[in-house]
């Protein structure tokens, strides 16, 4: 095993893919979402076309604290956001701590406090979960896995149902959690970027109710290169994405130029990539925009594939175009 496999990106998939998804056999209950789709979460039928959604995620972010947060609002946020982009509306939590020996106990008081005040601020309960403490040196700090449970009242937002025509939105700029987690890691205090972590669940609730949404996606690891791809595998289209309309910080792409990372590859988390049909396109940006999602921008669309297997293009500020690929290695180490 090598950091790649936990990035988020291609090697993560395909382990994924072959070491466990291959393996199992029961993968989904009933016509619900599973294991094969790999989506950001799971759903169990219960019944006149509504939905119990789950998911679960792991947070190792280090630092624990960071410019616009910690490791209890991002674990809070996190899933969500994992339950946001599926469509369902968030209700019950439980979540599993794990804290190395010796850790502070102010410091864990204050990441609960995070965690607990997301939960609080959507009215989110949390139900159960489990502590641990490990011995010295066997576990670097803390680790959170965090189980999300919500509502789907109509069918579930897949990463398969894009179609040729749909347009791709982004609710703001991006890749400013990367950012903030890349320039504390390395100590460069001169670029002054705060993470963006906060639930995007208020813009997903504008997309539903204007109408026309098909997908959703968070661009966490891996960045909206990996979000875009997934879109583009899984729905079996081109996307087309332009460069100029793509909404970046200035501080973030000064920092990806000057560690030699793709900027597209950096994490948001509270940011959405969000596909609505064409007609419905405009009205949700504008929605978006009067919502506190000031920077929300049609960045794209999708069309039938041009080559014998999907891809995303990349139209540049220059005039080129560029394959934006599924991000691999290691780019950022435990960004989330």
């Amino acid at each position: 095993m090598t950091l790649a496999h936990g990035a988020g990106g291609y090697e993560t998939s395909e382990l994924i893919r072959k070491l466990i998804v291959e393996v199992f056999k029961i993968k989904r209950i009933g016509d619900g979402v599973g294991l094969s789709e790999l989506d950001d979460a799971a759903t169990i039928p219960i019944g006149n076309g509504k939905s119990i959604a789950i998911t679960v995620d792991s947070y190792t972010v280090k630092p624990h604290f960071f410019p616009g947060g910690d490791i209890g609002k991002l674990a809070a946020t996190g899933t969500i956001n994992d339950l946001a982009v599926i469509g369902a509306e968030p209700i019950a939590f439980m979540d599993s701590i794990v804290v190395e020996e010796g850790f502070p106990l102010e410091d864990l008081r204050k990441i609960i406090n995070s965690y607990k005040s997301v939960l609080e601020e959507y009215g989110i309960a949390l139900i159960g979960g489990d502590l641990k403490v490990m011995p010295r040196d066997s576990l670097d700090g803390i680790i959170i896995s965090s189980t999300g449970i919500g509502l789907l009242n109509d069918a579930p937002l897949l990463d398969s149902m894009v179609k040729p025509g749909d347009k791709i939105i982004v609710t703001g700029a991006i890749g400013d959690h990367g950012a903030a987690i890349l320039a504390a890691q390395l100590g460069i205090e001169e670029i002054n970027v705060k993470s963006d972590c906060k639930p995007i669940l208020p813009a997903i609730r504008i997309a539903k109710k204007i109408g026309g949404i098909k997908a959703a996606k968070d661009p966490t690891r891996g960045g909206i290169a990996m979000a875009l791809n997934e879109f583009s595998s899984k729905s079996n289209v081109d996307i087309v994405v332009y460069e100029d309309s793509i909404p970046v910080h200035e501080e973030v792409r000064a920092l990806a130029e000057m560690t030699g990372i793709d900027v597209y590859a950096l994490a948001s988390e509270g940011q959405a990539l969000i596909v609505v049909s064409s007609d419905k396109a405009e009205e949700v940006v504008e929605e978006l925009r009067r919502n506190g999602f000031s920077e929300a921008s049609i960045i794209g669309e999708a069309r039938k594939p041009i080559g014998s297997k999907p891809r995303v293009y990349l139209k540049t500020m220059v005039g080129g175009t560029r394959l934006l690929e599924a991000p691999r290695g290691e780019l950022v180490p435990r960004i989330c």
